[in-house]
């Protein structure tokens, strides 16, 4: 699995690094399961928004200057934080590569037989 968090991000706190390190072991522990992988990312969604909309909206700033702060953070470090979701015509394409592909051995069997 590509670890791009920690080869970035080295600069996290240790209670972020380990939260990066459970959830690649959690993926990695789903690895080829499909549902089990989507759990983990609706999880992952939810967490986002609970976070987001109760604890991050409590903390926004009150003042021009807190403010000026929290816009600069944002757009010397990376943005505003998204979880990008996968397009369905995304996963259309890729099972229409699987299917291909199934038909394609299918078809070279036959012609073997």
């Amino acid at each position: 699995m590509n670890n791009l968090i920690n080869s970035t991000r080295s600069d996290l706190p240790a209670d972020l690094t380990e939260l990066v390190q459970s959830v690649h072991t959690m993926a990695q522990s789903r690895a080829g399961n499909a549902l089990a992988l989507l759990e983990l990312l609706r999880l992952m969604d939810e967490l986002h928004y609970e976070v987001r909309d109760t604890l991050f909206h409590e903390a926004l700033p009150n003042g021009r200057q807190q403010l000026y702060q929290l816009l600069r953070d944002i757009e010397q470090n990376g943005g505003w934080p998204h979880i990008k979701r996968m397009r369905l015509t995304d996963l259309l394409d890729h099972l229409g590569e699987e299917l291909n592909e199934a038909d394609e051995a299918a078809a070279s069997l036959e012609k073997g037989s």
